[in-house]
């Protein structure tokens, strides 16, 4: 199967102010958002891309729309990549909740959260896990099972695909950390994910460009089966 470069959005302006986003309207890169998805194109240059997946929340095509100028290429929208649905919670200030009882729930045992009016963490994990592994076997049946393809999603989506990975239930994901603009790496196989990378913020990424094919070579003419040659 593909390789898959699970990138966050880029920081964006509720990040800087301290807010639970969610799926509000409005919430765009903030000016170190916009210089981390300029940034991006440097890191993937020697990637080559087959495919993009998006979120459709804004902070997600911003992030991608200079590597997308770049590649020549247009993003998948996805919904199952969306941001959490926070419900209530949504536009909130992070200090509010804290002292709500569910924040400890969703700290500590994540996998029976569900926000108010909202969805689960539970559901989040089921829906972006199947898009992301049906993603990457239509990249697979398109491009090849070397070809590597990025899908630009939240950092609680993101966090969900990767304990799936890793074969860690859902209520340890709050272990795993998932910076702005920051890429892990999962290779999809027949048997099982491997993780190649977790919140990788500024390192070379040329390494997961495919090697080369081995081309056999032809015998040679005086090549004889079973034995050498004799005069």
């Amino acid at each position: 199967m593909a390789t898959v470069i699970l990138l966050r959005h880029a920081r964006s302006t509720a990040n800087g102010a301290g807010v639970l986003a969610g799926r509000q309207p409005g919430v765009a890169l903030s000016d170190r958002g916009v210089a981390q998805a300029s940034e991006l194109v440097d890191r993937l240059a020697g990637v080559p891309v087959a495919a993009v997946v998006t979120s459709p929340l804004d902070r997600c095509r911003q992030t991608l729309a200079p590597l997308l100028d770049r590649l020549g290429l247009d993003a998948a929208v996805e919904p199952d990549l969306a941001e959490v649905d926070y419900g209530q919670w949504t536009g909130r200030a992070i200090r509010d909740l804290l002292s709500e009882p569910l924040w400890s729930v969703v700290q500590q045992h994540p996998s029976a959260a569900v926000f108010p009016e909202g969805e689960g963490l539970a559901t989040v994990q089921a829906r972006a896990v199947a898009a992301i592994r049906a993603h990457d076997a239509r990249v697979t049946a398109e491009h090849g099972p070397r070809a590597v393809w990025v899908a630009c999603s939240h950092g609680d989506v993101i966090k969900a695909v990767l304990a799936d990975a890793l074969g860690v239930h859902l209520d340890g994901f709050q272990r795993i950390v998932v910076d702005p603009a920051s890429v892990s790496v999962v290779q999809y196989t027949e048997t099982r994910p491997f993780v190649l990378r977790v919140n990788d913020n500024g390192g070379d990424l040329s390494v997961l460009a495919p090697p080369p094919e081995k081309v056999e070579e032809p015998p040679s003419s005086d090549a004889v089966v079973g034995g050498t040659t004799g005069a």
